[in-house]
């Protein structure tokens, strides 16, 4: 009863802060059952509200699809699933839709870092548990949230600086970033991790870094500007392999040779950019696995139950060269 009062209560307060709050609207996230109002409970299934990021990589389209084929009605879930179109606001609209319509469990992947704590403690207040997947969240309180599962995103940049360093910075190099969405775990960690890696390394120099969303097309506009203002760029550092394979095509449109003149290290291991380093394209991958799906069966499994979790839960990443690419190219799944 004081579950149900509280998920009223909460309702109430999305709909007066949507009649006064004299603010414009944020523009409408793609989502599926959403907006559903009433009890969301169907019979006996745990019903999740998820809120993804977006689709802007290959890798979030296999993390998508994990999710999906896992949290099916067959394994006694009622989905709710919403894409935030890489806007904070979109993914704030969805949870408090989540909230009023009393789902069970709120899991999502944060587009950013920071500026969580109030939708959050408005889901702590209506008794629901959330749940952090792929990105965590910058914040003091770790109770607004049971857990995090994802990978170490710092030492993924880790993995990739001491590669780079080993490898490639036994003599000088000049090194361009294309960092993901500005703001976000993945972008802030792994950009942390490479320079630290690289820290002690004189040989290594970043002489250019921008954003290149995660995106294949942005990742290629930026390469492009990279060529235009540097004629001696011997690496570039791509915090995934969509924007990595976006600078393939930037470099192979400039006359030059990928994975020769100019050496290639993303993140993600998706099977395109999997592909491009069997194909000697890309010099050196990262993984960062996306099929979270299982294990965020489990977690809500456990919370649901009452059973403790713990409070970040480290999926293991591999790394791979062009050898083990091609070993692993017939198996991947992503």
């Amino acid at each position: 009863m004081r579950r149900k009062l509280a998920v009223a209560a909460a309702a109430m307060a999305v709909l007066t802060l949507a009649a006064c709050g004299g603010t414009t609207e944020p523009e409408e996230p793609a989502t599926e059952d959403v907006a559903e109002g009433g009890d969301a409970m169907e019979g006996d299934l745990v019903v999740v509200g998820f809120s993804q990021v977006g689709a802007e990589s290959g890798w979030r389209a296999a993390n998508t699809k994990s999710i999906q084929d896992n949290l099916t009605k067959e394994n006694g879930f009622d989905l709710k699933f919403s894409d935030a179109q890489q806007k904070q606001e979109n993914q704030i609209q969805a949870i408090r839709s989540y909230i009023a319509q009393g789902v069970d469990v709120i899991a999502f992947s944060p587009v950013v870092e920071s500026g969580w704590d109030a939708v959050l403690e408005e889901a702590k207040a209506a008794g629901i548990p959330v749940v952090l997947t792929d990105r965590a969240v910058d914040s003091q309180d770790d109770t607004l949230y049971e857990t995090f599962i994802g990978s170490d995103f710092v030492l993924e940049g880790e993995m990739a600086g001491e590669w780079v360093s080993e490898n490639l910075a036994t003599e000088p190099i000049k090194v361009v970033e294309l960092q993901g969405t500005t703001g976000s775990a993945p972008a802030i960690d792994r950009k942390e991790g490479f320079e630290s890696a690289t820290a002690d390394n004189p040989n290594v120099e970043i002489i250019a870094s921008q954003t290149g969303n995660f995106t294949r097309s942005e990742g290629k506009t930026v390469m492009e500007g990279f060529l235009q203002a540097h004629d001696d760029i011997d690496l570039v550092f791509a915090h995934n392999d969509d924007m990595g394979l976006g600078a393939i095509e930037a470099i192979e449109a400039a006359g030059l040779v990928p994975g020769e003149d100019i050496k290639i290290v993303t993140i993600d291991a998706v099977k395109d950019g999997m592909q491009a380093l069997a194909d000697g394209k890309i010099n050196y991958i990262v993984e960062c696995n996306p099929l979270l799906g299982p294990d965020l069966v489990d977690i809500i499994n456990k919370v649901m139950a009452g059973d403790e979790v713990e409070k970040r839960i480290v999926v293991k990443d591999l790394a791979f060269d062009q050898e083990a690419a091609i070993e692993a190219l017939p198996d991947r799944q992503y």
